[in-house]
């Protein structure tokens, strides 16, 4: 066997080779992502080397999230992404798999029995921080209902990820949005290889969504935002559009079996394209 499951250090470089791809990881990622499924990550060696890799996590009993499919540039055509691709798919069992695929990949996709459901379209622009007394960091005893919510929206039953995600973290910071004492909205930020990455983002009105936006934790490093928007018509892409975001990379939103039944908020981006 030469297809194993991939060690904390493996997925750090994995997360390397993504950002050669362009696709600009978070700082301390690999934490997180390996919280949620250590058995979901495999890699391909040979003669020592790792020359190919994928995630398939089982978040719960129905819905695993495939993602970090990726074979070495000087690797590529020689079977060894089939090779972690068979191993990932046998760990998800009989759950349904969602991924966000690139464009070059959705047809291979399509043939292995995913089917398009949508879109995630990933948004670039600068919001200057401003103040605002209804948003502050989430503390660790908001974490369960942060959880709960998460899970409501991504419709599926994630609490090993979604718990590590919005724990506060050097590099990445969750702040809630309060109406009095109750908790209406929130938003991760996470510093990324490039700028920063905002996600998930949950807010039901455009006000909420303002203040989210503008309640950047590391208000003393400015940077520009990436924001991960399901379909191009939602009330959030509407919103970053007329305050001068670019939609800059799209994927699509495909599963094989069942989709999860998800109730998220009118102004809603994924918390990441790796692990939904």
């Amino acid at each position: 066997m030469t297809v194993r499951a991939m060690t904390l250090q493996d997925l750090e470089k994995v997360l390397d080779w993504a950002a050669d791809e362009g696709w600009n990881p978070g700082l301390e990622d690999a934490p997180a992502f390996w919280a949620s499924d250590p058995s979901g990550f495999f890699i391909k060696k040979l003669d020592g080397d790792p020359v190919a890799a994928i995630s398939v996590v089982n978040h719960d009993s129905n819905f695993a999230f495939l993602g970090l499919y990726l074979c070495r540039p000087d690797y590529r055509g020689q079977g060894y992404g089939m090779e972690v691709w068979r191993a990932g798919i046998a760990h998800a069992g009989t759950r349904s798999i969602a991924l966000d695929g690139v464009p070059d990949q959705q047809m291979n996709y399509a043939r292995s029995g995913f089917v398009k459901c949508g879109s995630t379209i990933r948004f670039e622009g600068h919001v200057p921080a401003r103040h605002q007394p209804r948003v502050r960091l989430a503390t660790h005893a908001e974490l369960p209902s942060l959880v709960e919510r998460d899970m409501n929206a991504s419709g599926m039953h994630r609490v090993a990820f979604a718990t590590a995600w919005l724990d506060q973290m050097e590099t990445r910071k969750t702040v809630v949005l309060v109406d009095g004492t109750t908790v209406t909205g929130f938003a991760t930020f996470r510093h990324c290889r490039t700028g920063i990455k905002v996600g998930p983002f949950h807010a039901t009105t455009d006000s909420d969504a303002d203040a989210l936006l503008a309640s950047n934790p590391f208000e003393g490093r400015p940077a520009p935002y990436f924001i991960d928007v399901q379909e191009h018509g939602s009330p959030l892409a509407g919103m970053l559009t007329s305050r001068g975001f670019e939609a800059t990379f799209e994927t699509a939103r495909m599963v094989r079996g069942k989709a999860p039944k998800a109730e998220a908020p009118a102004f809603h981006a994924i918390a990441s394209m790796e692990l939904g």
